[in-house]
């Protein structure tokens, strides 16, 4: 039997395209950039949006970038342009400690907890020509107190409390993929450690939600499991699962959950004999695994083909499995 998967060809290209066409715009995304000064003409005053993200290592959340996105899109609908204050390492926009306040008619800080801190507040002095605005904030005290902004909309205060801006977010969705690998500790050759490395590299490179699982029960779990149903459960739920363990692709497959495995064995061990054995095409031994395979396998993966087929392999696994338990009654 080939370990590659025979259907990952032309039946996953429309597929592909249009997963291409996702992972572009994510990422489009994550390095995006206001438009350029030059595109608008010097005479109509921009907005300035500013929020945690626009300072380095003060706490931008996921939220907050959700919430800039969101800001920009207002304005992008009324047409103001506008730029974004970046501070590494978020990519594109500007420094606002070296632009001109004069070009800003508007400063607007979105999103999160605001305080009186000396960052936020040589923010708002150096733009204080501008018209501040306060979104989607925080306040511990009522606005009567203290406010820093000429209008504020809260997202809560002791006066007020407003649904976060997050919810109209449209962020793509990316895979989750479940990561299960052999422990360093149990085998130090360096056949595994290329099929760790092999799975990391790709992992690293691709737009997807990794989630690190550990099997160990014996020592202290990595990840805080406790117990075979946390472990099984967490993968269960998981949209493709990436290993280098056998259990790791005979759990996914029980719970239905698209698999790549890479067998560290030169021409193939337990692992491949096991895809073998429950008809898994989606199995590379650490020789085959290069990037261009693996991005193969998880096109075919995340497909409605795999799903069906992963579930056919899980049923007729169980059914197999089933018929061991005649054997070891009559050994007794």
């Amino acid at each position: 039997m080939r370990r590659r998967p025979t259907p990952l060809g032309h039946r996953v290209r429309g597929f592909r395209a249009r997963r291409r066409m996702r992972l572009n715009t994510l990422a489009q995304s994550r390095t995006w950039t206001a438009p350029p000064a030059s595109s608008v003409p010097d005479a109509v005053p921009r907005v300035l949006v500013a929020g945690w993200f626009s300072f380095e290592q003060h706490g931008a959340t996921a939220g907050d970038l959700l919430v800039r996105d969101v800001v920009c899109a207002w304005l992008d609908g009324e047409g103001r342009p506008y730029d974004v204050a970046h501070a590494a390492p978020f990519p594109g926009g500007v420094d606002w400690r070296t632009v001109d306040p004069a070009v800003y008619s508007h400063i607007v800080f979105a999103c999160g907890p605001f305080r009186q801190l000396r960052t936020s507040k040589e923010l708002l002095e150096r733009f204080a020509s501008s018209r501040r605005i306060g979104l989607n904030l925080s306040l511990e005290r009522p606005p009567e107190e203290w406010n820093p902004f000429d209008v504020l909309i809260e997202r809560d205060s002791p006066a007020a409390a407003r649904p976060d801006l997050s919810l109209l977010s449209s962020a793509s969705r990316v895979p989750v993929v479940g990561v299960v690998l052999i422990d360093p500790s149990d085998n130090g050759r360096e056949p595994y450690v290329l099929a760790n490395e092999a799975i990391r590299r790709f992992v690293a490179s691709r737009e997807l939600a990794a989630v690190e699982i550990d099997t160990r029960l014996d020592v202290p779990n990595r990840a805080g499991f406790r117990s075979p149903a946390e472990i099984e459960s967490v993968i269960s739920r998981m949209d493709v699962l990436l290993t280098t363990r056998l259990h790791g692709l005979v759990l996914a497959i029980k719970n239905e959950v698209p698999v790549i495995a890479v067998d560290p064995v030169e021409g193939g061990g337990k692992i491949t004999r096991q895809a073998r054995a429950l008809g898994w095409p989606a199995c590379y031994t650490v020789d085959e695994a290069g990037d261009d395979v693996l991005e193969r396998a998880l096109d075919y993966c995340v497909s409605e083909e795999a799903r069906s087929r992963v579930r056919e392999c899980a049923r007729v696994g169980i059914e197999d499995a089933t018929r061991i338990r005649r054997s070891f009654i009559a050994a007794l």
